[in-house]
């Protein structure tokens, strides 16, 4: 096939040798399966911000770094430069994302290098080398279900370890790979310890997990993966070897609201005097 335009300058610096076809394209990014050499990768080529509507939630964005305030001012008012910046976190996001999982032992693909919107990486495979379907596409017994379901939650996990959340975690961004599942597409990724809403984000990423996996094992539907994962990362007592219920105790004491309202009274005074002393 005739070279993509965005992958010349990979092939002039001997990054890839050929690329063997199109993978697949979506709103963010075109997939090419590439030839370096001996192996054969996947080149992810995420769309210029001018081709394609930028509709970046803005709780996916917090707790991500600029370099200065222009930038953040820019990114605020949403000139052009400010979606140029926006888009070079969004992509920076994924790959460092892909590493810092993957170095953590986390089935992502192996990323290699991302160059001018290229992100060089693993291309997943099945059984008999070619792309791995997505997990939408394959039929599923109520046991492979099942036994699917566990791997990816113990997945889910290892990330949270690594101090990240998927985010947008479904069916539709996991492969199914000759050797298990692997999660994919991560520029929404986020860093659960700077994100206010990393836990609804977390809770949301296992619920999916269990209604598209509760279509073929019902029993999966009546867990809460979700607020337990977190509420032991809370605890500080999450780890990737962790034996998880799917159950949480609900607390449902009654809230001593005379001794509430004193703490607050409490406060307020200590407030006025600190203030008084201070003037």
């Amino acid at each position: 096939m005739k070279t993509p335009k965005r992958l010349v300058p990979l092939i002039e610096e001997g990054l890839i040798d050929e690329v063997l076809g199109q993978l697949m394209s979506g709103k963010e990014a075109t997939v090419y399966v590439v030839r370096s050499g001996d192996s054969v990768r996947c080149a992810k080529v995420y769309k210029d911000v001018k081709q394609r509507s930028f509709r970046q939630a803005v709780s996916y964005l917090e707790g991500r770094k600029v370099q200065n305030s222009r930038q953040a001012r820019a990114m605020g008012k949403g000139t052009r430069y400010g979606r140029e910046i926006q888009e070079q976190l969004w992509q920076n996001a994924e790959v460092d994302a892909l590493f810092r999982l993957a170095n953590a032992g986390v089935r992502v693909p192996q990323p290699y290098i991302c160059t001018d919107g290229v992100l060089l990486m693993e291309l997943v495979s099945d059984g008999t080398g070619n792309a791995a379907p997505r997990l939408n596409d394959v039929e599923l017994t109520v046991e492979h279900a099942v036994v699917l379901h566990a791997l990816l939650l113990k997945q889910v996990v290892r990330m949270l370890c690594a101090g990240v959340v998927h985010g947008d975690l479904s069916e539709y961004n996991i492969l199914l790979a000759a050797d298990g599942p692997v999660i994919i597409d991560l520029p929404q990724a986020v860093d659960a310890a700077a994100n206010t809403e990393a836990a609804a984000m977390l809770e949301r990423d296992v619920d999916n997990l269990a209604s598209y996996f509760g279509q073929f094992a019902p029993q999966l539907l009546d867990t809460s993966y979700g607020k337990e994962i977190w509420a032991l990362y809370e605890a500080g007592g999450l780890h990737v070897d962790v034996e998880l219920s799917g159950k949480v105790e609900i607390d449902t004491r009654a809230v001593d609201m005379d001794g509430l309202m004193q703490d607050i009274e409490d406060s307020r005074l200590e407030e006025e005097e600190r203030r008084r002393r201070a003037g």
